[in-house]
């Protein structure tokens, strides 16, 4: 581990360097992001795990730097290119891009006008006119250097070779770079302008047919829309500062001689680096870059979203049926007990049948209500899904089983994936897909990671980011999400196990394998007599599985089994059993956390055991609570400007928040909609799954557009277009979740159902 590197992230982060160092050192041992932030805070000084995996990444990014030195370093060496001042300046360099500005005088390069003047002799000249401006003559020294051999046929073509070796050393000056590089961000604008012949085919990249905005500013939605624009080949985009600018800093740094005619020479190969070459390499360089910090506030926002979703509230354990809505096919049925596991399934015509069918359907509803004492009922959120809610709510079923529309983006893709297949090899898609829907409610968390969370469709252009690092930013979400809430090691899936702590898929399928050949755990040391998981691993994901009715009481809990040791020794000393500890306040009251401080554990630790003993096993996610659209109100035409409706947040991007109303079509809350103040991230007033209240200000039937507001006195019918920088085509995908309890964003109103009564109070009067 490099100091100056460790260094560096603690004074990024604020943190004594002694917290990084431990938190890197544990990283190299082979420990996780969920296991240091819970189990090592006493190490970590705390740290929590946007900390530990901020640590993780920045370590990343400094070994890809001292891999690229490494190289740079090697290929000096084999040329024999390598001088101890280069030396130095590349062991000082602390960035890719400080490396490459240093190594570009020296990089191999294709054959360019440079080469060509130099093998035609004409470096000695361009030596000259550098170092001489203030005196030199250079027709008289050009003349010199004509030779018909060499193609350099008179005094004009010496100079312009003589021009073209400058321009290439000021191209790979490492200070010219920097200090270019530094204007681009400081005065830099982006521009896209429209390719005219393809004006009318791009029409949906309207707003960008002539648009500038400075690039430190540039908003992440609208820099990915606009490349993509290009890539489409609609637009044509650059990244430039003032001119006058770029050469008035290029400029003084190269001509030390205003004025004379060697002088202007310089000042000619200057203008042409910067048009020519240097320009177009900084440029370059911000296209990246600008794309690597849009990619990065992409995958933010949709980690973010994500993450509400993961945790959304789960209904529990529930004997649940499940109806996956259609009009022609009908609704599949299925019904799931109380483990998710599938019971009975079926075909129910509800909607556009006849009044038959519809009788049969509904006496069919009842008997399986009956039959399997349902406690709840899901209906995926697509085709048909109010007209169907609409049908069940008219059976007037018992109060006590709730009917609740579920988000079924990506189930399908899910009823096709192999997981699908190896759990249910005998059932056809459309019953996997119901039984998707059903579990969702039940446990969002647990059917969801089965997914793809791309699939699920809540972020903003993650089409457009690096895969890569999309990849590795939604695992880390499912990760933390997965090991915040805990697992049960007797009834996970396989997909489930693979992402606790310390795990993975090889290890999660041999628990699930051992599980099936041996009959449930019993504790969690019998994780140590799993194939290949040996001591390190356990350690690693212990804290993390619970087994409910294990041998050890704390064996449901989240205290680490390193730590039972010293329960039981609290519990000794307090002449009581560790379950004693589990079920009394008062025998709790009567610990004294500072006796038992010692060099492997600290106050925190014993912080975190003493809330387990409290509340053993806890779920960290909310209480769920049923949610319902308004009556009435079950598709577009229904709509009107000035309504005021419940809805649920089912995507925040940058530029606002999409809503589902209960009209197939999601609505836009744009960000100057989202509250009667200035709004910078729209995610600091809203959340994925989050009920709200919504005042619709547009319908727009033609292009299926809803504009919503979230303001106290919206704006009735004013196009936002008109007031707003363009928010870009709107994200591609499915982005309706299940239901879920959030805070709304009036939070002194209280609950959801307080909300709603006050709701339907105001819509009274």
């Amino acid at each position: 581990m490099n100091e100056r590197f460790l260094n560096r992230i603690a004074t990024e982060l604020k943190a004594p360097p002694t917290q990084v160092a431990a938190t890197a050192r544990l990283l190299a041992e082979g420990a996780t992001v969920p296991f240091i932030a819970r189990y090592r805070k006493e190490a970590t000084g705390g740290l929590d795990e946007v900390a530990v995996t901020t640590i993780r990444d920045r370590l990343a990014q400094m070994v890809e730097v001292e891999q690229r030195r490494e190289a740079i370093l090697k290929s000096l060496t084999e040329r024999n290119l390598l001088t101890d001042g280069l030396k130095s300046s590349l062991t000082q360099a602390d960035t890719l891009a400080a490396l490459e500005d240093l190594f570009a005088p020296y990089r191999p390069k294709r054959r360019t006008r440079a080469m060509i003047a130099k093998e035609a002799g004409l470096e000695p000249l361009a030596d000259q006119i550098f170092e001489h401006q203030a005196t030199l003559d250079p027709l008289q020294a050009a003349a010199a250097f004509v030779n018909a051999e060499k193609q350099v046929a008179d005094v004009t073509a010496a100079l312009a070779g003589a021009r073209d070796i400058l321009a290439e050393r000021i191209s790979d000056d490492a200070q010219a770079r920097s200090r270019l590089r530094d204007l681009y961000w400081s005065s830099g604008v982006v521009r896209s302008r429209v390719i005219t012949e393809k004006q009318a085919e791009g029409a949906k990249y309207k707003d960008y047919f002539d648009w500038s905005e400075p690039v430190a500013k540039v908003p992440s939605h609208r820099l990915l829309a606009m490349r993509r624009g290009e890539e489409e080949g609609f637009l044509f985009l650059r990244i430039t500062p003032p001119e006058d600018e770029a050469l008035n800093l290029l400029e003084p740094m190269f001509v030390k001689a205003r004025g004379t005619p060697a002088g202007e020479q310089v000042r000619l190969a200057v203008v042409d680096s910067y048009k020519r070459l240097l320009g177009f390499s900084i440029e370059a360089e911000l296209r990246l870059e600008t794309k690597k910090r849009a990619d990065t506030e992409a995958i933010r926002v949709f980690a973010e979203n994500l993450r509400e979703l993961l945790l959304a509230a789960p209904l529990g354990q529930k004997n649940v049926l499940a109806l996956d809505p259609g009009f022609r096919t009908g609704c599949k049925t299925v019904v799931l007990d109380r483990q998710g596991q599938l019971r009975h399934h079926d075909v129910l015509y509800l909607t556009a049948a006849g009044s038959g069918q519809i009788r049969e359907a509904a006496d069919t509803l009842r008997a399986l209500v009956t039959r399997f004492e349902i406690e709840a009922i899901a209906i995926g959120n697509g085709t048909a899904s109010r007209e169907t809610e609409q049908f069940v709510r008219a059976l007037k079923l018992p109060a006590s089983i709730p009917v609740v529309l579920v988000n079924e983006s990506g189930a399908s893709i899910y009823s096709a994936s192999e997981v699908a297949r190896e759990e249910f090899p005998d059932q056809d898609l459309t019953v996997r897909g119901s039984v998707s829907i059903g579990r969702r409610l039940m446990d969002p968390l647990a059917e969801l990671v089965k997914l793809d969370p791309k699939s699920i469709g809540v972020g903003q252009y993650q089409h457009d980011v690096d895969e890569s690092a999309l990849r590795r930013g939604l695992d880390d979400v499912v990760i933390s999400c997965v090991n915040r809430v805990g697992v049960e090691l007797n009834t996970a899936s396989k997909q489930l196990l693979s992402y606790v702590s310390g795990l993975g898929p090889s290890l999660a399928a041999n628990i699930v394998s051992f599980r099936n050949e041996n009959g449930p755990f019993k504790s969690r040391k019998d994780l140590l007599k799993v194939p290949r998981l040996g001591p390190k691993a356990f350690e690693q994901c212990a804290g993390f599985l619970r087994v409910r009715g294990g041998e050890h009481p704390l064996d449901a809990s989240a205290v680490h089994p390193e730590r039972y040791g010293l329960v039981d020794t609290i519990a000794r000393d307090l002449g009581c059993r560790v379950d004693d500890l589990l079920r009394d306040g008062a025998v709790r009251a009567r610990i004294r956390p500072e006796k038992y401080v010692s060099d492997g554990v600290g106050l925190p630790t014993l912080k975190d055991i003493l809330e387990e003993l409290a509340k053993p096993g806890r779920d960290p996610r909310q209480q769920f609570e049923a949610f319902s659209f308004q009556e009435g109100i079950e598709k577009m035409e229904d709509l009107k400007p000035g309504m005021k409706l419940p809805g649920i947040v089912t995507n925040v991007t940058a530029f606002g928040a999409f809503v589902d109303i209960g009209v197939h079509q999601d609505g836009l809350v744009h960000i100057s909609q989202l509250a009667d103040r200035f709004v910078k991230d729209p995610g600091e007033v809203v959340k994925v799954a989050q009920k709200v209240f919504v005042t619709v200000t547009e319908v727009d039937l033609p292009r299926k557009r809803i504009a919503l507001s979230m303001r106290a006195k919206p704006e009735i019918g004013v196009a936002r277009e008109s007031r707003q920088a363009p928010a870009g085509p709107r994200p591609a995908g499915p982005s309706r979740p299940d239901a879920r309890s959030r805070p709304s964003f009036n939070p002194s109103a209280g609950s959801w159902n307080a909300l709603a009564d006050a709701f339907d109070k105001a819509n009274r009067k």
